[in-house]
């Protein structure tokens, strides 16, 4: 019973929902309300993220994203040397719960693909922001990336989302 409720208060603090099952006590099921939004990069409302250094943005799905759809176990990604344009796929990912769309959130002509993910697909849900990009892009029309969504903007949708 401590136990329980050490953990509702705990849960309550850091603004997590506690669910338990009165039949298979003393399980919790901790559902994350939250999701690691980093300064300094750029998010579209389809939840990728951009990261502009110099004439090269690099783009991937957020931690958010990575949350909801699970366990990675498949990324498609196009060639090098290809084109993206703003709000169209690029490819896909799939999870043990189902295969998302990626959406490019900027235009531009594709400098380099991460090779990586084609045999570690779990990247995306152990370093989204890191090791988990997913292409570098050159960016055709810059001015799209300040019209992305800023981190206290998509930390709002995200939370809107969530409850």
């Amino acid at each position: 019973m401590a136990l329980r409720l050490w953990a509702s208060s705990t849960a309550n603090a850091l603004r997590i929902s506690v669910a338990s099952t009165a039949h298979v006590s003393p399980s919790y099921s901790l559902s994350r309300c939250f999701s690691t939004v980093l300064d300094g990069l750029k998010y579209a409302t389809s939840h990728e993220w951009v990261k502009h250094e110099g004439s090269v943005a690099t783009i991937g799905i957020t931690d958010h994203a990575q949350d909801h759809l699970g366990e990675v176990v498949f990324v498609d990604l196009p060639e090098p040397d290809g084109s993206v344009s703003q709000g169209k796929s690029f490819g896909a990912v799939e999870s043990v719960k189902a295969t998302s769309d990626i959406n490019s959130p900027i235009s531009g002509e594709i400098v380099e693909v991460n090779t990586q993910l084609s045999e570690t697909p779990g990247l995306i849900n152990k370093s989204p922001y890191e090791e988990g990009w997913m292409i570098k892009v050159k960016p055709s029309n810059p001015s799209e990336i300040e019209s992305l969504l800023g981190p206290k903007e998509y930390t709002k949708l995200c939370e809107e989302e969530d409850h």
